[in-house]
């Protein structure tokens, strides 16, 4: 794998011969002789709230979580906390009565008032059958039905399923252990972080985690213990998501990272190369050192071990990548790693220069982020979006309610996205089949959010 690596760092220091003249993506000025260059940065976002949504009659989330529930079977996921000894069948209409309430942060109590259903009985029914895995069961199910309509293959970018994982900031208002100041997002007050990975749209994992961690920690985490059948290709992230081993740890796993760097000047200082830097001397972005072959080669065992306490889960991932990229002392092990690491970084920096359709994914899929963290700000709108609850697994179940809704209602545009896109497809149509590509799942100006909420079983 590593001589791979240097192998693939020869050849792109030698071959691409535009590293010298830099004609496509670069801009030249001379300034005291100096060469200078910078970046172009496309950044077309895909609007959410789409004209064609508003032509469609709207619907009652209470409605909307009833189709999702007939057509992806979400609902048998949720078990009870003793099954074996239960022996009559879940009342569905209290569970999805219970999902909104959480995930919207309106509370059991709120809800027995709006819905008509008893507060007793709902917080029967949130004991025995929310519970963390049964919520992460039911979200899979509902992304993987997703992965099966045929609008899904649309939404892939270049090809290839390229995935993105962001944080969302949400105050507390109680505090918790997790809990944190940042004057930022939250003036006086504390919150957490809702770190989310989405996929073609999809939000197919999450994790609650507190402000002050930082989220490359959880890249890899929520990468590799991702449960459902989507699974992506490459991964993006903005600056915060980078540390000192993200890149080769993605890459030992098979996901290519592909990172946003506020400022990639910054970056050019590490570049390595397979040959000395003076190699290079005609061109206007080189190396400033050879790789440490030798480093690399010795430590190789203790590196293999270490990605395999990884792979094995023997502690929590989030654990090793926060020691490993932030390690105070200055071993041998560690220094062999944030090579590797350099190394991964070079290659994915200078095809991130001479690219400009990967910069263009790159913004996209980090824009269909951004996209849900807005959508699941309008579902989780009681409160001022502000999380009710007093402890750390709360809040996770809490954001589990909110992402179920979110992927609901995606699913729910993607069948509609789905069955006008065949429609198009039989009659030829290839305008209006260009057009639903450029359509995004994320709206909800057709779903009714607010108001009363109806969970009798429908006629």
């Amino acid at each position: 794998m590593f001589d791979h690596l240097l192998a693939q760092s020869a050849r792109s220091w030698q071959t691409e011969n535009h590293r010298k003249t830099c004609y496509p993506v670069l801009n030249h000025a001379r300034s005291n002789s100096k060469r200078q260059w910078t970046l172009i940065y496309p950044a077309a976002e895909e609007p959410e709230n789409h004209p064609f949504y508003s032509q469609l009659p709207g619907v009652g989330i209470a409605d909307l979580l009833r189709f999702v529930a007939d057509a992806t079977g979400f609902l048998k996921e949720f078990t009870h906390v003793l099954d074996r000894y239960v022996k009559h069948d879940p009342n569905a209409q209290e569970i999805l009565a219970c999902i909104v309430a959480m995930g919207t942060n309106m509370g059991l109590w709120k809800m027995a008032d709006v819905s008509g259903l008893g507060h007793p009985s709902l917080m029967t029914t949130s004991r025995n059958y929310l519970r963390l895995e049964t919520l992460h069961a039911a979200n899979d199910a509902i992304s993987n039905a997703t992965a099966l309509l045929p609008a899904f293959q649309l939404f892939k970018i270049r090809d290839e399923l390229h995935s993105s994982s962001d944080g969302q900031r949400m105050q507390t208002q109680f505090n918790t252990f997790n809990a944190r100041h940042s004057p930022k997002y939250f003036g006086l007050q504390k919150g957490v972080s809702s770190y989310t990975l989405v996929a073609n749209h999809v939000p197919i994992n999450a994790k609650i985690i507190g402000t002050h961690e930082h989220e490359s920690h959880y890249v890899f985490d929520l990468l590799y213990n991702n449960t459902t059948d989507i699974k992506p290709e490459r991964h993006s992230t903005d600056t915060h998501g980078t540390n000192q081993v993200n890149f080769w740890i993605l890459y030992a796993f098979g996901y290519r990272f592909a990172p946003r760097y506020r400022d990639l000047h910054k970056k050019m200082e590490s570049l390595v190369g397979a040959r000395h830097p003076r190699h290079y001397n005609n061109a206007v972005i080189k190396p400033s050192r050879p790789a440490y072959r030798e480093l690399i080669e010795s430590e190789w065992p203790n590196i293999q071990r270490i990605m395999v306490s990884l792979a094995q889960k023997d502690v929590t991932q989030a654990t090793i990548v926060r020691k490993l990229s932030s390690y105070a002392r200055q071993n041998q092990t560690k220094k062999a790693l944030w090579e590797l690491e350099n190394i991964c970084r070079t290659l994915y920096i200078l095809d991130f220069i001479d690219d400009v359709e990967l910069r263009q994914s790159v913004q996209k899929a980090l824009n269909r982020g951004e996209a849900y963290h807005r959508l699941r700000r309008a579902v989780a709108y009681v409160n001022g979006g502000k999380f009710r609850v007093q402890t750390e697994a709360e809040q996770q179940i809490w954001n589990e309610c909110s992402r179920l809704i979110t992927n609901a209602i995606i699913y729910y545009n993607t069948a509609l996205l789905s069955r006008v896109y065949e429609q198009k497809q039989a009659a030829q149509d290839q305008v209006a089949m260009q057009a639903i590509q450029g359509m995004s799942p994320v709206a909800w100006q057709h779903i009714n959010l607010i108001g009363q909420f109806e969970f009798s079983a429908a006629d």
